[in-house]
């Protein structure tokens, strides 16, 4: 290489600072979109950790990345790994950062518990749990916020009650979840006693559904075989942990986000309204354009030298993927910013992909479905009781979501 090509290698390779803190209602943040432009994956720096980090945005460079054992979760722990919070927003313990084939086994054994069978059956729970909420809705009349008598409280009784907790346990569980997921140096201390708090709980919790099993999700993974092999009660309580805070993220944040996107875009609702058959496709394709969190997750560390879409990842480089650039290429995906209804149906990126992908994804969307298009059915005349430019939106935290969404009918 000549000392021309050299200079220009190194000036592509200078960091770009990322804030990503861009938070105007559900707008693609410009600074991203700028990223995905470029014609190689860019190096990044974000606010927190030691290091840069390549950041990964087409649709097949992601696949590549979260399916190359080269590219290692596990491989950052006790790193000050560069990320988006002060704290890590994952535990050492946790399957987010294992590897295969460790992380493959629990995954799969896991799994067992969110099969479309299994989730199918557990439906009736999730219609009966909607309907109680928008009765009391429906109860107190409108104006309501529909963040506090839906989003925020349907998926976290869905998954306590799933997990088969009982209800006058429930604000304790909400409250120490709440703690664990405020994540800020000034709340290192009340996150470690919520976290010792919800982890001696569930251990509690694994040994009685081992001795007497019922129809709750942990008794289903405890019930899992692959041959001779089947969770022990340590993983057993790591899942049901990791079970209870997902209950307080993506689905509050999405049914959220999908409401909002109704009530601004009426030709949406009216497509539901009329079309009700095709709401799973609509959600896809809404979740598709979402951008429900701010730039990045958990990062890869290589354990090699890789290639990547035209770059040379080195052993040792951190590597971060973004979904939801993956989720607008333009390759993939014609004319990826639009919502488009008659989009032929095509696997995105919102739950994840390879290893990592999110196995509770059925639960999920069954909650998302029953949510929405119990709503859409029961208030044919909903609205926003704001104009939407007064909608306040989450600043604080890593997540894309209006923090109040008052409704009339």
């Amino acid at each position: 290489m000549t000392a021309d090509h050299e200079r220009d290698h190194e000036m592509d390779n200078e960091a770009v600072v990322c804030p990503f803190d861009f938070s105007e209602a559900l707008e693609f943040d410009p600074a991203l979109a700028e990223l995905m432009r470029r014609e190689r994956p860019a190096r990044i720096r974000l606010r927190y950790g030691d290091a840069d980090a390549w950041l990964i945005t087409g649709f097949d460079a992601v696949k590549q990345v979260t399916t190359d054992q080269r590219l290692s979760r596990a491989g950052i722990i006790g790193h000050d790994y560069p990320r988006m919070t002060p704290e890590p927003i994952v535990s050492p313990e946790s399957v987010n950062v294992m590897d295969p084939p460790l992380s493959s086994r629990v995954r799969h054994l896991a799994s067992q518990a969110f099969t479309q069978q299994h989730v199918d059956g557990l439906r009736h729970r999730i219609v009966r749990l909607t309907d109680v909420l928008l009765d009391d809705m429906e109860k107190q009349g409108p104006p309501a916020d529909l963040v506090q008598h839906l989003s925020d409280t349907l998926p976290q009784h869905t998954i306590l009650d799933l997990l088969g907790i009982e209800q006058e346990e429930w604000p304790r569980m909400q409250e120490s979840v709440r703690q664990l997921l405020v994540v800020g140096a000034g709340n290192k201390e009340a996150a470690a006693g919520a976290k010792a708090d919800l982890t001696a709980y569930f251990a509690k919790l694994v040994e009685q559904r081992r001795n007497v099993p019922g129809p709750d999700l942990i008794s289903a993974m405890a019930a899992a075989r692959e041959g001779e092999e089947q969770l022990d009660d340590r993983e057993l309580a790591v899942m049901a942990l990791m079970l209870a805070l997902s209950g307080q993220d993506t689905a509050t944040c999405e049914i959220s986000n999908i409401v909002y996107l109704l009530l601004t875009r009426p030709e949406l609702m009216e497509h539901l309204r009329r079309r009700p058959e095709t709401l799973t496709d609509v959600l896809h394709e809404m979740l598709r354009c979402i951008p429900f969190r701010k730039g990045v997750g958990i990062p890869r560390v290589a354990l090699e030298d890789v290639e990547v879409d035209g770059a040379r990842i080195r052993a040792g480089d951190f590597v971060h993927v973004s979904y939801l650039a993956a989720n607008r290429d333009p390759e993939r995906y014609p004319h990826p910013h639009d919502i488009d209804l008659q989009r032929p149906s095509a696997p995105h990126m919102t739950f994840g992909w390879g290893g990592h992908r999110c196995i509770a994804m059925p639960l999920a969307m069954a909650e998302l479905e029953v949510a929405i298009g119990r709503l859409v059915e029961r208030f044919p005349g909903l609205r926003l009781a704001v104009p939407p430019e007064e909608l306040r939106w989450d600043t604080q935290t890593i997540r894309r979501f209006p923090l109040q969404l008052p409704v009339a009918w």
